[in-house]
């Protein structure tokens, strides 16, 4: 209880803070979009490269992130499905997809880790398979969609490499399964870069706050809606289901990846949806009323499963 009630509170202050930022007027008209571009192209991509560098790559392969995935990709499938029938556009739906399964793992889920789980390296797995596998596939499927999407299959091929969340997420990889250890001069200063792009990310959220319409009662609100009941309620049921009837999982291990899938939306799909606008009420929403809604999930699954 403690641990979800204090990962909650850290995000609801720093929030809370760009939203008087962005009433106030403080950083300009322009200073959401800055700190957007600042997260996603100089600190992300630092964030990314540092923390994957040090990583253990083989934690990738288990039985708890199989199950991570294959939830992640029940709910979002379930999303695209109903995206291409509504027709709501490749952006939209990409989007919609990603809040409805891409979970806060970092400024969220590691608190919660730690106060609930009892180990904050259990979100580990799931930071590395978001990072290293659905953050590149979704942006190249945005980079494809948007403007300047066509081109020669080379330029095409080469769209995951013109991305710097991509870039800082396989350069960091690489190094890892290299084996390497690179030297703190040129590590510290990437970590200090890349401690900007939580904070930023949060204030940026915050500032698009002001001024923002009632989440859910938008032109977005189907897509919305969707989204949060998948996250919130459709992705943790089908991890419990998977983890308990199809894996085995018992005890502290289906606590460990049920309380992973009830994590809500993670604030950087903003980032992206800022990046490329495309959905941005949408990721905002979304993310917001899964926040809201995630606080009395995982309170209940941790005391039914804890």
């Amino acid at each position: 209880m403690a641990g979800v009630l204090s990962g909650f509170a850290v995000i609801a202050v720093v929030i809370g803070a760009g939203y008087v930022l962005g009433r106030r007027g403080t950083l300009g008209a322009q200073g959401g979009e800055v700190l957007t571009r600042l997260a996603f192209t100089v600190a992300g991509p630092a964030l990314l490269f540092t923390t994957l560098a040090r990583a253990d790559l083989s934690v990738l392969f288990s039985a708890r992130l199989l199950v991570t995935a294959l939830s992640t990709a029940a709910v979002a499938g379930a999303f695209v499905t109903v995206g291409v029938v509504r027709g709501w556009g490749v952006g939209r739906t990409t989007i919609g997809a990603l809040c409805s399964g891409y979970v806060n793992s970092g400024n969220l889920g590691i608190p919660i880790a730690a106060y609930v789980l009892g180990d904050a390296s259990l979100v580990a797995p799931v930071l590395l398979f978001q990072v290293v596998l659905v953050t590149p596939v979704a942006l190249t499927v945005l980079d494809l969609s948007g403007p300047g999407g066509e081109g020669s299959a080379v330029r095409r091929l080469l769209t995951p490499l013109r991305n710097p969340m991509a870039v800082g997420s396989l350069a960091g990889v690489v190094v890892s399964a290299a084996g390497r250890q690179l030297p703190g001069p040129l590590l510290n200063p990437l970590g200090l870069i890349g401690n900007m792009s939580v904070p930023a990310a949060l204030l940026a959220f915050g500032i698009s706050l002001h001024g923002s319409p009632a989440p859910g009662r938008g032109r977005d609100s189907g897509p919305v809606l969707l989204s949060v009941v998948l996250k919130s309620l459709g992705q943790p049921l089908v991890a419990w289901l998977l983890g308990w009837g199809v894996f085995g999982l018992r005890g502290a291990t289906l606590l460990d990846v049920v309380v992973t899938a009830a994590l809500p939306g993670a604030q950087n799909l903003f980032t992206y949806a800022s990046r490329y606008r495309v959905a941005e009420s949408l990721a905002r929403e979304s993310i917001l009323l899964s926040t809201l809604v995630s606080i009395p999930v995982l309170v209940g699954v941790a005391a039914a499963l804890g």
